[in-house]
């Protein structure tokens, strides 16, 4: 599903036009992104959480030169689904 047809369905669902539902999911997904920047959680519970995670500095292998690279620490974020998700998702 692309961000058009999320938005489409948001409006129809939330009986708002395609403009609002756009600002809508626009200042959601700005929200936890200046969130998660700041180094915050977002969680919506039975749904997941949004967190960041960090990554330790480690050694990577080029494939096609086999050559070692040295790949920095850095910050990324991560999503673990709630209950209520995981229970959609099976079914």
């Amino acid at each position: 599903m692309t961000k058009s047809e999320f938005i489409d369905q948001v409006a129809a669902k939330a009986g708002l036009s395609k403009k609002q539902a756009g600002d809508a999911v626009d200042a959601v997904l700005e929200t936890i992104s200046s969130t998660l920047a700041g180094g915050g959680d977002v969680s919506f519970t039975g749904f997941g959480k949004f967190h960041v995670q960090s990554r330790a500095a480690r050694t990577g292998v080029n494939p096609r030169t086999k050559e070692k690279v040295a790949i920095a620490a850095a910050r990324v974020p991560k999503f673990t689904a709630g209950s209520s998700l995981k229970t959609a998702v099976k079914g």
